[in-house]
């Protein structure tokens, strides 16, 4: 059975560390941040912010709020493009000011997805991107001037990959899903 173009696509995309220095056309960046346009999200409330940072210097600054030894590192001094995915907090899963559910705030599952969507348009492309998500969120803030109630969650190092990373390993299908209740794992 041939496999269905998103299911591939899914299975293709890989975490990307290294890049050309190539520039990424205006066209591609602006397919990859539709993508994150139309992601889905808590009743539409689409909490996302994107910021494209092209600058060198502040790529630089924001590789600094890395967490030490971070193996992306050095792809946001490759990369020409780091999009960094922004929350507006208090919107996502909340109805007339307050929150609908026992988690509280859903800005880390809307973000997820719209990264995600954004991550795979670039795959599409021929693009790369790794999700990086530990770094100093406070200093990320500072850095790109973020109003309050607003929080940097996740940064997307965007470019023509230079290195082709392989899959990793995956668990059976019988590990991961259970029919009408969750049946006991076997070890």
């Amino acid at each position: 059975m041939a496999e269905n173009e998103v299911l591939k696509a899914i299975k293709g995309r890989r975490s990307v560390r290294r890049y050309r220095k190539d520039l990424v056309s205006d066209e591609d960046l602006n397919h990859v941040l539709e993508a994150g346009r139309w992601a889905p999200s808590w009743a539409n409330t689409q909490c996302w912010r994107f910021v494209v940072v092209k600058d060198e210097e502040i790529r630089a600054k924001l590789a600094e709020t890395l967490s030490p030894h971070n193996p992306s590192t050095e792809a946001f001094h490759q990369a020409p493009v780091v999009i960094v995915g922004c929350a507006i907090l208090g919107r996502s899963g909340y109805k007339k000011g307050e929150a609908t559910t026992e988690r509280g705030d859903w800005f880390m599952f809307d973000m997820g997805i719209a990264l995600q969507n954004i991550a795979l348009a670039a795959h599409s492309l021929g693009l790369g991107t790794v999700h990086v998500g530990l770094f100093d969120f406070k200093k990320v803030g500072k850095i790109l001037n973020l109003p309050d109630g607003m929080e940097a969650v996740e940064m997307l190092p965007l470019g023509h990959p230079d290195q082709e990373p392989k899959a990793p390993h995956r668990k059976e299908m019988s590990e991961l899903v259970h029919y009408d209740r969750f049946e006991e794992e076997q070890k």
